[in-house]
């Protein structure tokens, strides 16, 4: 059988890890069902992949951000409760309750387009309403929360819609002990007592993320929403290494080394010569860039594994590539060698933790911006259940 032709460069991505994360967090959330966020490609890992394996690790539930993700998980086949939360005015809510989404209200106007939507169709629409307990971002405002919940009562009523969860997001909980976090859960239970006494029997009641359901068990409540965590980021360094959390990385990066060479000391190396060699030394030119999602931020300082040693960016990451110096005897580098951005770390590689402390950023936008020019190679695709 021929061998693939080599790649550039690949984000493998390894399923068996997943599956084990999803499991682990199961565990720290025993009484409650798990939502698995595929949202942005599953944070660059790749969605439709993604989803499945973690349905077949214990998930009982997707979550996605924009509804059109939503409905490309129904498109691939995939099946059971799919949530979608990011609605603008004249979303596709006819398609969604065709495809049996839950769906996020969080004001009236989109309850209006909901139920109108329902109408048409001629079934009820699954909608979760979510309240705003204190982040500021989407969610209905306490204030505002009876005329909301009496809006979907009638709506119910009419039969346009089934309120099947009330939801909400914490602010502060990759921050522990942060004073927010005990107020925003107060307000929570608060909201939902007021909803449940109204009437309304919702199926879930959830508001922990990532770092909630790691450690703070009272926010578990029916559901947890699980995004960075299944694919063994940690939500925060300050909470712990993935490892402490029994979490293995799930993307490993690599390229091919593009290119060898020796340069005099004194040489500019890379846009604006911010890195000039002090000595006679080796190159490499490794073939990623911004345009593949490697953060310019980083230029200088991101750690890459090449020829058993750290390297580090040396001068400016330009769109396509960005060079290391291998130092005066090249370490036994040649073209062809692989260079390591990060993975678990294993094999002494850096992690993507070390890329977002080198940029400046979070673990989660190292690899939920890695482009789709980097081909995403697939492990473990059968389940090992």
């Amino acid at each position: 059988m021929s061998q693939p032709p080599p790649l550039r460069a690949r984000a493998e991505i390894d399923l068996a890890a997943l599956r084990a994360n999803v499991r682990a967090l199961r565990a720290r959330a025993p009484r409650a069902a798990l939502m698995a966020v595929v949202k942005s490609d599953a944070y660059g890992h790749g969605m439709v992949p993604c989803a499945k394996a973690a349905l077949e690790a214990g998930a009982t539930w997707l979550g996605t951000a924009t509804p059109h993700e939503a409905l490309a998980l129904r498109a691939a086949g995939i099946q059971g409760r799919v949530m979608c939360w990011l609605w603008t005015p004249g979303g596709p809510w006819r398609e969604a309750i065709e495809a049996d989404l839950d769906m996020s209200v969080s004001g009236l106007w989109a309850l209006r387009e909901v139920t109108a939507a329902a109408r048409e169709v001629g079934r009820p629409a699954r909608i979760q309403l979510k309240c705003d307990t204190g982040l500021g971002r989407n969610g209905c405002q306490p204030a505002d929360w009876p005329e909301l919940v009496a809006a979907a009562l009638a709506a119910e009523a009419e039969g346009t819609v089934e309120v099947t969860g009330l939801w909400s997001h914490l602010a502060c909980a990759d921050e522990p002990g942060h004073p927010s976090i005990t107020a925003q859960l107060d307000v929570f239970r608060d909201l939902v007592a007021y909803a449940e006494k109204a009437g309304i029997t919702p199926e879930v009641r959830h508001i922990a993320n990532s770092p909630a359901t790691l450690t703070l068990p009272e926010t578990h409540f029916d559901l947890v929403r699980t995004g960075i965590a299944i694919y063994g980021v940690s939500p925060s360094p300050e909470l712990g290494t993935p490892a402490d959390f029994g979490l293995r990385p799930v993307m490993t990066l690599a390229a091919s080394v593009a290119l060898v060479k020796q340069v005099p000391a004194g040489h500019g190396v890379s846009y604006g010569h911010h890195y000039v060699t002090a000595e006679e030394t080796t190159l490499g030119l490794v073939p990623l860039g911004y345009a593949d999602g490697i953060p310019r931020h980083a230029s200088g300082r991101g750690p890459v594994l090449v020829g058993g040693k750290w390297r580090r960016v040396a001068g400016r990451v330009a769109m396509d590539q960005f060079v290391v110096d291998l130092g005066p005897d090249g370490g036994a580098v040649a073209e062809g060698t692989e260079a390591l951005l990060f993975g678990p770390g294993d094999r002494g590689e850096p992690t993507a933790e070390d890329w977002a402390q080198a940029a400046g950023t979070i673990a989660y936008e190292i690899v939920t911006r890695i482009g789709t020019r980097v081909p995403r190679v697939y492990l473990n695709e059968d389940s090992d259940e």
